[in-house]
């Protein structure tokens, strides 16, 4: 009885929509493959919202090789037209190291627009934007973001003025700056040798390599860098894993999605914070990848995109059969149900010692006031 109690309840819709998972989250990790060569595989994001500059910039353009982690910050303003983007993107990007194979984004208004996309197509560059609630997609741009709002911060409170008077200077000790995961820095790992700094001022040049010498001791480096950054997604993906567990649907299987994810984006009901946890069941139409599902969303919900990554998914156990309508349902208006018996099959009299209790047995009784022998008493 307990284990059929147990299976009954994991298919109520509303315990599976209100109750929380104590579980580790869905998903192994995943990572993109690892270039082959220097900025043909770029990632971008932007930084808004800062403190609005003299010349009226007010957000940051952040654009990183995931092969050499060398980066480019661009001030710009937030309601730049997307013509100015491509202007600004051509002079930074492809004028100094040619058009990318792929780049990585979310799915900001910017990258999605239609400018954006006929762009990248006529220079023959595929754009991998992030799925709805995808996490760990746009990861190097994300750990980059983290590391220039710390590095701006320091320079504002140390030396005040504006943000973006440091920004260049920020730029340059970004790019000669250690990386663990190279083991170099992402100029290094660029153009093959350190870079000419006050700090080291002998170390540059003292070795002149020409012709074949230079193109070898190229190629071999972009080999060790590969390899090291092998070696750092391998640790990576082994410390996450031990905190995930796997978990895959089947195309036509029905899925719960958490909400948590909009609030604040989308409002679905009017009960603020005690909105449901998840929402549906809807069906799976296409596994995308490894961890990601294509579902069937309904038309209210059209400004969503329908790819979700699997740890926002949970399997609905729920039987189509037990749920009751809504509208059979009659509330008094003290939120009593009003129910009646369906059938009087029997009658007798309960004699007390003081008192007499006439009993019926009813037939699919849904009185709630029902004796220990399923009868029901009528006062």
């Amino acid at each position: 009885m307990k284990a059929d109690i147990a299976t009954y309840v994991g298919k109520c819709l509303t315990c599976a929509k209100v109750k929380i998972e104590y579980q580790k989250p869905s998903g192994l990790l995943t990572q993109p493959e690892i270039p082959m060569w220097k900025w043909e595989q770029i990632s971008m994001d932007f930084i808004t919202k800062l403190p609005r500059t003299p010349s009226g910039c007010d957000t940051i353009w952040v654009i990183v090789d995931r092969l050499t982690k060398s980066a480019h910050f661009l001030a710009i303003k937030e309601n730049d037209k997307m013509e100015k983007l491509a202007r600004i993107y051509v002079k930074e990007v492809v004028s100094r190291h040619g058009v990318p194979i792929s780049i990585i984004s979310d799915r900001d208004a910017r990258f999605t627009s239609n400018f954006w996309k006929s762009l990248q197509k006529s220079l023959g560059t595929r754009l991998d934007m992030s799925t709805a609630y995808h996490p760990q997609t746009d990861g190097q741009s994300e750990r980059t973001i983290q590391t220039l709002e710390d590095m701006l911060r320091a320079c504002v409170v140390d030396f005040g003025n504006s943000w973006e008077t440091h920004l260049p200077l920020v730029e340059f000790s970004y790019n000669n700056s250690y990386h663990t995961s190279i083991k170099a820095a992402p100029f290094e790992a660029l153009y093959g040798r350190k870079c000419r700094s006050p700090i080291c001022w002998a170390e540059v040049g003292d070795s002149q390599l020409t012709g074949p010498e230079l193109v070898h001791e190229t190629t071999e480096k972009i080999v060790q860098i590969r390899n090291r950054m092998a070696a750092a997604r391998d640790r990576q993906k082994s410390y996450a894993d031990k905190r995930r567990k796997p978990l895959e649907f089947q195309i036509g299987d029905k899925v719960l999605l958490k909400v948590s994810p909009w609030k604040g984006v989308i409002h679905i009901g009017k009960r603020g914070k005690l909105n449901p946890r998840y929402i549906g069941p809807f069906e799976i139409q296409k596994r995308i990848g490894l961890v990601a599902y294509q579902l069937n969303l309904p038309a209210e919900l059209d400004g969503v995109h329908n790819v979700f990554h699997v740890s926002n998914l949970k399997k609905c156990l729920s039987d189509e059969t037990l749920i009751v309508p809504l509208d059979e349902i009659q509330v008094d208006e003290q939120l009593r149900f009003m129910e009646e018996p369906v059938e009087i099959m029997d009658r007798e009299v309960n004699n007390s010692n003081r008192a007499r209790y006439p009993l019926s047995k009813s037939n699919g009784t849904r009185n709630a006031d029902l004796n220990s022998r399923g009868n029901v008493r009528i006062r």
